[in-house]
């Protein structure tokens, strides 16, 4: 099957999840994407280890629909192999800091140098300007610098999320790019440097929250699970279990007074506006509280739903993967590797009526090097020497 990226190549340096991650999006639009990994494996394939080979969730989310190069990109072969390799691409990623790329020989100006119209797509920590531009960082690290750590969880003990939202948003923006960047060399011929950084994304997503401080309007700290800016937007205790619930907007919170039964709330000054529900979000919080303390999560779930009101079970992932919710039918799909169990891997975000590929599994350390190399211009003997001298 034929997808829109047809015929576009890309070669992905990158590691854990803003690079990989990104490459694998592409690849599930029809490019051929390529990931360049080390002989011996980089540690981002055996992180949360789920199958026989060793690889890791993490490796599986983030490599579906490639094809694995092994090379020695430090030795003077490989790096000859490299700029091959670069001279027929379409695009680059990785994700290293501006001295990462350069020592690897990965920064724009040289591969422009091999390639003219090359696109680069470097995703790195702080970006590439500034006095932290050179150290490294993980999602942690993004969600810290942000303020988003901060104010999560209650007052002297912040939170850190515990899934990747930082890594994963940083990877959905450097692919955003990296299709703008396809566009323009479609209409212009020029290539482009795209890129993405942690704490910008991070910085991003806390925006609405800086602008409250800059501005000296607000100045926000923790407050838990309930929401300061609407309400009542909390978490829930019912008889048997959690939820959430998310009342935003004035037909949002009449409804909920009317289906808890407390229209009087709906006159109350207290409540008037969203800001002033958040600011007085105790007091909600207290009344949603005693309205769900003798139900059951599903009563309550099912009574907020009809009256569409933003609602759902706080789910362990056990109850995700085979919960009555029946969450991984719906959204996964079920990816076999080799000598392993399948594993269920949710697809990229956005679906498309047409364009994209069915969803493949990552591969193997170095299962298509041969076929790579000879798809890139080198013959049997080119890679028999190779393999023989360690490059590959």
């Amino acid at each position: 099957m034929t997808g829109i990226l047809d015929g576009v190549r890309v070669l992905d340096f990158g590691r854990w999840i803003a690079g990989p991650y990104s490459a694998h999006l592409l690849a599930d639009l029809g490019a051929d994407v390529v990931r360049v990994e080390r002989p011996k494996g980089e540690d981002d394939r055996y992180l949360m280890p789920v199958t026989a080979h060793g690889e890791g969730a993490q490796y599986l989310q983030c490599n579906g629909g490639k094809r694995c190069l092994t090379l020695n990109m430090t030795s003077p072969e490989g790096r000859e192999v490299m700029r091959n390799l670069i001279a027929k691409a379409d695009v680059v990623i990785a994700n290293y800091s501006p001295g990462g790329l350069k020592h690897f020989g990965l920064d724009y100006e040289t591969l422009k140098a091999i390639k003219e119209d090359i696109i680069l797509a470097s995703a790195s920590a702080y970006g590439s300007a500034g006095p932290m531009a050179e150290r490294i960082g993980f999602d942690g690290v993004g969600q810290a610098v942000s303020g988003a750590i901060y104010l999560t969880g209650e007052p002297d003990r912040p939170y850190r999320a515990a899934t990747a939202p930082i890594d994963f948003a940083t990877s959905l923006s450097l692919t955003y790019g990296i299709l703008g960047a396809i566009i323009g060399k479609i209409r212009t011929g020029r290539g482009a440097h795209v890129q993405a950084s942690l704490v910008g994304t991070s910085l991003n997503l806390t925006n609405q929250i800086l602008m409250e401080e800059a501005t000296g309007f607000t100045h926000r700290e923790p407050s838990g699970n309930r929401s300061p800016m609407s309400g009542p937007s909390d978490l829930f205790r019912a008889r048997d279990g959690w939820f959430i619930m998310q009342v935003i907007g004035q037909k949002v919170f009449r409804r909920w007074c009317k289906t808890i039964g407390r229209e009087d709330l709906i006159e109350d000054p207290r409540f008037a506006t969203d800001q002033l529900r958040g600011d007085n979000g105790e007091d909600l919080s207290a009344i949603m509280q005693a309205w769900c303390a003798d139900k059951t999560r599903d009563e309550c779930i099912e009574v907020l739903g009809k009256a569409s009101i933003g609602c759902g079970p706080v789910l362990s992932p056990k109850e995700v993967v085979g919960g009555s919710l029946d969450l991984r039918q719906t959204f996964m799909k079920n990816v076999d590797f080799p000598d392993s169990q399948p594993v269920p891997i949710v697809p990229a975000p956005a679906s498309l009526s047409h364009g994209t590929v069915p969803l493949s599994r990552p591969p193997l350390l170095g299962e298509h090097t041969d076929a790579v190399l000879r798809d890139y211009g080198y013959d049997a003997a080119a890679i028999a020497g190779l393999r023989e001298n360690g490059t590959v």
